[in-house]
């Protein structure tokens, strides 16, 4: 069984058709990441599979269950967590409130939110702190901590490493590794070194169509498709 299947998705937003009949396949376990250029349609696909925005056409399957058209809450209640690019935090709130809001009855699981702070040690060190005196790289860790505060079958993650320090990074791909043994994760990423030392499977995306797909340790020896690709060679 796999964790995801997109197949024929169209999304318009406004007058504007943003995805083209996007296809591709999330296997059960590990991490998938999606790559492209910037506006090519990669947080719109995390979106429309959370259910932000509604596709007019195609399919969302999730564990073999079709999930597009249904609201948000209800895809986030089927096991799916979303951290958006921006993090989302409440800036006024506590780590511990932040925290909180995400548990399904206002608890927590003392073994899980050990493992938790194994994982983000500064969210123990500033759990009273209000989330908006975090660093950058903090505030990430909390946003993936909220994320995984419930146990969760599939986490769609938008650019994690997005402006944060190289030890940070190096602390994410650590928690990231560990997660992923039990969780699948739909990683969308920049930094294709953070997404190659994670990743096994890959899909490109371009002009809101899917261009690629395959192993990224395959697309990591082809410098020609780098370049057409993403105009990088990694």
């Amino acid at each position: 069984m796999n964790a995801l299947e997109l197949n024929g998705i169209e999304t318009r937003i406004g007058r504007y058709n943003v995805l083209h009949e996007v296809s591709f396949t999330v296997p059960e376990g590990g991490v998938f990441v999606l790559l492209g250029r910037n506006g090519a349609g990669k947080t719109t696909t995390l979106r429309t599979i959370m259910g932000f925005w509604t596709p007019h056409a195609g399919s969302v399957r999730f564990r073999d269950t079709e999930i597009s058209g249904l609201h948000t809450s209800v895809i986030a209640r089927k096991g799916v967590a979303f951290v958006p690019e921006d993090m989302g935090i409440f800036r006024a709130l506590t780590v511990a409130e932040n925290m909180t809001l995400a548990t399904a009855r206002g608890q927590f699981d003392s073994a899980r939110l050990d493992w938790i702070f194994d994982l983000f040690p500064a969210l123990k060190t500033f759990w009273n702190t209000a989330a908006g005196g975090l660093s950058g790289g903090q505030k990430q860790m909390l946003a993936v901590a909220r994320a995984i505060i419930e146990p969760r079958a599939l986490i769609l993650i938008d650019e994690p490493t997005k402006g944060l320090a190289p030890a940070i990074v190096d602390a994410m791909a650590e928690a990231f590794q560990e997660i992923a043994r039990d969780t699948t994760i739909l990683l969308v990423e920049q930094n294709f070194e953070f997404a190659r030392a994670l990743g096994r499977d890959m899909a490109v995306i371009e002009d809101g169509r899917i261009v690629h797909t395959g192993s990224i340790e395959a697309f990591a020896e082809d410098t020609e498709l780098q370049t057409r690709l993403l105009s990088l060679s990694v």
